[in-house]
């Protein structure tokens, strides 16, 4: 490991309708209650593959938050660098996990929460990058408010004053890019993200996310590696693209691959098996486990050769699949076994 992984962004409670229940279903009644967050979930992931990460947020001076910051250092997560304040709130999001052919439903409730309130001069970069390896952003962070979005564009400059490289998963949320009016939410988010790309190193995102950034909408029917090399003749400093391949056929029924794609050489590395997922347990947090498996990959010099990096980034977002909640709690060793063609019904005695 080359050091340790900085995540960045909003950690929320998730609140979800128990037993693939509706909505309607939940008022009155119980919810179960996990935490949740883009960033957060690759750091837990980077962690539980074995990893050092820290995660820098802003939360509430309450003792909910303190139990967040507690849950979140007991995953094995640095959690020094986070900011605390009088004014704002939690943030929530409400799930309807889906069944069969009825897809999930997620409401956010985060507007005037603590990290979309607090601006950049809040934070001790100095504190964060301290013994940094790489700064890890979504497009969720920026999404969240004008503040976030400051937020987002000073970590990247504060990363790249101190030589740690930035990977970017775009994550696009259309319900979250509304904090400029006038503005639909693919060109705020396209605007904004332009913004932080020179910084960008490793770049994770759809074939669309690509048509949204560089404005050549057929590029998302050219394929995964046409987007992919179109992104690195836009912006050079980025060295790799990833991109899960996920076809959707049911809520619980899936099949799950991907790609690397690597500047240097022109070489484009596909996930050589594609998983059939036919009892998902949670959907949430695959494309983060990916993440984490693909950055635990690229560190690691057993892992990083590119059919590699991303055979293992695709085992660990499919072994993700099967554990309730965001977080993917799965070791390195249950992946490596996935990826060995073994694991499934056994019993492991």
């Amino acid at each position: 490991m080359r050091g340790r992984l900085v995540g960045l962004g909003e950690v929320m409670a998730r609140l979800t309708v128990p037993g693939r229940g509706r909505f309607g279903q939940a008022v009155p009644g119980k919810w179960e209650m996990s935490l949740a967050g883009a960033e957060l979930n690759v750091a837990v992931g980077y962690v539980q593959l074995g990893g050092e990460a820290s995660f820098v947020t802003a939360l509430p001076e309450h003792a909910m938050a303190d139990a967040v910051v507690a849950e979140i250092r007991g995953l094995g997560v640095g959690i020094e660098q986070v900011v605390r304040s009088a004014e704002g709130r939690l943030g929530l999001f409400f799930l309807e996990a889906g069944s069969g052919h009825r897809a999930a439903q997620v409401i956010y409730d985060r507007e005037g929460s603590v990290f979309s309130r607090v601006g950049p001069g809040s934070y001790d970069w100095e504190g964060v990058f301290a013994g940094a390896g790489r700064l890890h952003l979504s497009g969720v962070t920026p999404a969240v408010s004008r503040n976030a979005a400051e937020v987002a564009r000073r970590a990247v400059e504060e990363a790249g004053k101190r030589g740690v490289p930035v990977s970017f998963d775009m994550n696009f949320r259309r319900r979250l890019w509304q904090w400029e009016s006038g503005k639909g939410a693919e060109e705020l988010a396209a605007e904004t993200v332009r913004g932080l790309m020179p910084g960008v190193e490793l770049f994770i995102g759809g074939v669309d996310d690509v048509a949204m950034l560089t404005g050549e909408p057929e590029v998302a029917k050219a394929g995964h590696a046409a987007a992919a090399r179109l992104l690195v003749s836009r912006w050079p400093n980025v060295k790799r693209v990833a991109m899960t391949m996920r076809e959707s056929i049911t809520a619980t029924r899936q099949r799950l691959g991907g790609m690397l794609y690597e500047a240097e050489g022109d070489r484009v590395a596909m996930g050589p098996v594609t998983y059939e997922m036919t009892e998902i347990a949670d959907r949430l947090g695959g494309g983060d486990a990916f993440a984490a498996g693909l950055l635990t990959a690229l560190d690691d010099p057993a892992l990083s050769e590119s059919e590699t990096a991303v055979a293992f980034a695709v085992a660990a977002s499919c072994l993700a699949h099967t554990v309730p909640g965001d977080f993917a709690l799965v070791s390195r060793g249950e992946v490596e076994v996935l990826m060995r063609g073994g694991g499934g019904g056994r019993v492991m005695r």
